[in-house]
């Protein structure tokens, strides 16, 4: 398992309160209004939109807030300015991280991701240094309690998921970034409870870290993402689930 859906649990639980959902609806506004600037608003002829859509309302964002950000991507309510920056680097234990940011300032955000990264003992790298072993993959996390394995391949394996995999307490399904709507509309019509549904950048190899360590590398990834620019944090950090469910 890559770990993101573990990362994603912590995450989402951790950021129920109001606040938090205000700063993801900021954050999935700008995802949206970029991917309608690089290829137009029409979400039929533009993949990258509609993923962005699928994640607003995952998040549960207003439709009124999504059709903004749609036409302010589009120039319909003037220019927007934000550009798209990857960081890559390493965290405690040689644990590889990427970043997904966006930003109308990268002279003010670069300086400011490199000392988070240094902060928590790690190192901003250049490009590709950990890039090369991540690809970019629609994930689907749900409990081990909430559906029957064999129920959920069969849903999953049916609709294009590449693959299901499980652990202790999860089941994560990976699919291409092209079926992913498709796959999250077939396991929401299958009633399956999704913990997390995302399109992310997911490791070829993980690391599993000891607790200290993976608290570390949380306390990295938690501080990453809850930066204003910061769009989507990944690493190869394979969380021990007996953290997941201290975290938890």
């Amino acid at each position: 398992m890559s770990g993101h859906s573990k990362w994603s649990t912590i995450k989402r639980k951790k950021g129920a309160n109001d606040a938090r959902r205000s700063k993801e609806w900021s954050k999935l506004s700008r995802f949206v209004t970029i991917a309608a600037r690089m290829g137009g608003g029409d979400v039929s002829a533009n993949p990258r939109l509609r993923l962005a859509i699928e994640k607003a309302k995952g998040a549960n964002m207003p439709k009124d807030t999504i059709e903004k950000a749609v036409k302010k991507g589009t120039g319909e309510l003037g220019a927007t300015s934000f550009e798209e920056v990857l960081y890559e680097g390493y965290g405690p234990a040689g644990v590889a991280i990427m970043c997904q940011a966006m930003t109308d300032n990268r002279a003010r955000t670069s300086p400011e991701v490199k000392k988070i990264f240094e902060r928590a003992g790690g190192n901003l790298g250049a490009p590709n240094s950990v890039s090369w072993m991540f690809s970019t993959k629609g994930v689907f996390a749900i409990s081990t309690g909430a559906i029957d394995e064999d129920k959920l391949m069969e849903v999953a394996l049916e609709n294009g998921a590449d693959d299901v995999t499980t652990s202790e307490s999860l089941f994560e399904v990976t699919c291409a970034p092209e079926v992913f709507g498709d796959l999250k509309a077939a396991l929401d019509k299958a009633e399956i409870p999704l913990q997390s549904a995302d399109v992310t950048m997911v490791p070829s190899d993980t690391i599993t870290p000891d607790a200290e360590a993976a608290r570390k590398v949380m306390r990295l990834m938690e501080t990453l993402d809850e930066h204003d620019d910061v769009n989507n944090v990944a690493s190869n950090c394979d969380i021990p689930d007996e953290l997941l469910a201290e975290l938890s």
